[in-house]
């Protein structure tokens, strides 16, 4: 049988939660830091699993650790573990990793083990979420500084200034991307799914970036309806015993994610004939326009899995007019 260790995660150290060789629910407090997490991993029977609740980089080091050692740990999801639990009252750190305990105990066997990202995927994380703050930065620097010709007054000195910050985030957003594009390129299968990804008309480079860092290099999450769940693109039924509702997405999304594809799906409708055919067809239904961008951008990540799976480049000249009929070669 195998020992549950429940983990609740903290900035300098973590409460952890398991069941003594007597039976009794013990409870101890490990420093998060090398040394700490190294010797209480050192420390569990051969049958351990921990499992810990997803905390963002806190859990880091113990999932980098652990994944070493080959020791099983799975990060959960919050909010599965609050709504298994019924109503709960109280909170501490200790009951916190009492609860994880009893949800791993409970559903050890849905557990996903978590594995840490390479070497490289972490460095594309980390300058792709650098780069997104730069970029909504210079967002807010740009449009403020768009609204100053309606002042009557205008400060010589920070309209200076701002100019030159904007310039600098150009400079350095694009130094970034360089970086990125080098690592993709430095790496034959990153760089065979980016060529592959971006062949598709509509998917841009950034968008891919985005799908290889979010579904880690299509292994975590390795098919088109998980990647569409993930992204808030996949509806959902919505009935309740004689009411039928209209099928809908989940709030509970990845946004960025969802918002590139959309950028995507806009692009698509200009440049991809399958897709600017089906635009068209589904207006002329009379359906709504946000509801068929959501089903363009289903549509593109399932393009995009197939053509991962195939391994074989997007073909422009491959139009489906009717998904009852063949494909047609157009020239």
């Amino acid at each position: 049988m195998r020992q549950i260790y429940g983990i609740d995660l903290s900035k300098e150290k973590f409460d952890v939660s398991f069941i003594d060789s007597q039976g009794s629910s013990s409870w101890k407090i490990i420093s998060n830091n090398y040394k700490g997490i190294n010797k209480f991993l050192m420390s569990l029977p051969l049958n351990s699993t921990l499992v810990a609740e997803h905390t963002g980089v806190y859990g880091d080091l113990l999932v980098f650790l652990a994944n070493q050692l080959n020791i099983p740990i799975s990060l959960c999801s919050g909010f599965n573990i609050k709504h298994s639990m019924g109503l709960q009252k109280g909170k501490t750190d200790k009951v916190d990793a009492a609860r994880i305990r009893e949800y791993g105990e409970r559903f050890i066997d849905k557990l996903d083990l978590t594995k840490y990202d390479s070497e490289d995927l972490t460095e594309l994380v980390e300058l792709s979420s650098l780069r997104n703050q730069l970029v909504k930065e210079r967002k807010m620097l740009i449009t403020h500084h768009e609204k100053k010709p309606q002042c009557p007054y205008n400060s010589v000195k920070a309209n200076s200034i701002t100019i030159n910050i904007i310039n600098c985030f150009n400079k350095e957003i694009n130094n970034i991307e360089k970086e990125i594009f080098s690592i993709v390129n430095s790496h034959s299968d990153l760089k065979e799914n980016f060529e592959l990804i971006t062949s598709i008309k509509g998917m841009g480079p950034i968008t891919t970036i985005e799908l290889i860092i979010k579904t880690g290099n299509f292994k975590k999450i390795d098919t088109a309806r998980k990647a569409s769940s993930f992204a808030g693109v996949c509806p959902f039924p919505n009935a309740s015993g004689k009411m039928m509702g209209k099928p809908r997405v989940s709030h509970m999304s990845d946004k960025r994610l969802k918002t590139l594809l959309y950028m995507c799906a806009r692009t698509a409708i200009k440049h991809n004939l399958v897709i600017r055919h089906y635009y068209e067809k589904k207006r002329q239904e009379g359906k709504q326009h946000f509801l068929i961008m959501n089903n363009i951008s289903n549509k593109l990540l399932r393009t995009v899995y197939a053509i991962i799976e195939s391994r074989v480049e997007w073909d422009p000249s491959l139009v489906s007019f009717d998904p009852r009929e063949k494909q047609k070669n157009v020239a």
